[in-house]
C-alpha cells in the first residue's frame, strides 16, 4: 500500500559471493545501491529493512543484481579497493547519517580513522557518539566503509559483519591501498 500522492520505488535484492561470504545486494530500479549487508547478518538486516519496508515507499522483490554491481564487487575483491566508491547508493536515513554515510566514503582504503577524528573531519568534534551510532545504522556494509573507523587507541570496535571481517577488509585494503 502507497500514500496517496507517492509513487513505490522498487528494490531488487540478489546476493553476490565473496572470498568472506555472501552479501545481500538491494538495488533500486536505477541500480543505485540501497543495501548491501553480509548474508549471515539477517537480523540486522530484517530490522533495517522492515523500518523501510513498512513505510510503503518501497517494495522488495527477489531478482538479479546488476552486472555493474557485481562486477564493482569483483573488482574490489580483486585488490581495487576504491572501486566501489564508483557505485551510487540511494541513502535512506537521518540527515545526519546521510551526510555522515557520504563522508565515510571519502576516507581511503587503507585509512582508517578513530571516531573522534571523524567527528571533527565532520566538522562537529563533539559528536563523536552519534558518529559511532550513525556508523552502526549504515545498510551499505563495504560500500559506506564503516569498516574504516576505529577506536580511539586504534582498536577494532564493532562491526555488523563481525570483526574477523572487519580485519579481513582492513588487511585487504591497506594490501592493495594506492593501486
Amino acid at each position: 500500500m502507497t500514500r496517496k500522492g507517492t509513487e513505490q520505488i522498487g528494490l531488487i535484492s540478489g546476493t553476490v559471493a565473496t572470498p568472506i561470504g555472501p552479501l545481500v545486494v538491494i538495488e533500486d530500479e536505477a541500480d543505485a545501491l540501497f543495501m548491501v549487508e553480509f548474508a549471515d547478518c539477517d537480523d540486522r538486516m530484517d530490522r533495517w529493512l522492515s523500518h523501510r519496508l513498512a513505510s510503503g515507499r518501497y517494495q522488495l522483490r527477489a531478482g538479479t543484481v546488476s552486472t555493474k554491481s557485481r562486477q564493482a564487487f569483483a573488482t574490489y575483491f580483486d585488490g581495487e579497493v576504491g572501486f566501489l566508491r564508483t557505485l551510487p547508493v540511494r541513502l535512506d536515513g537521518t540527515s545526519f547519517q546521510n551526510e555522515m554515510w557520504t563522508t565515510l566514503r571519502e576516507i581511503a582504503p587503507g585509512e582508517t580513522l578513530a571516531y573522534g577524528a571523524f567527528a571533527e573531519r565532520l566538522g562537529r568534534p563533539n559528536a563523536a557518539r552519534a558518529v559511532g551510532h550513525a556508523n552502526g545504522s549504515n545498510p551499505l556494509s563495504i560500500v559506506v566503509p564503516c569498516h574504516r573507523l576505529v577506536g580511539a587507541n586504534g582498536a577494532l570496535t564493532n562491526y555488523g559483519g563481525g570483526l574477523e571481517r572487519k580485519r579481513w577488509l582492513l588487511d585487504h585494503e591497506a594490501r592493495y591501498a594506492g593501486r
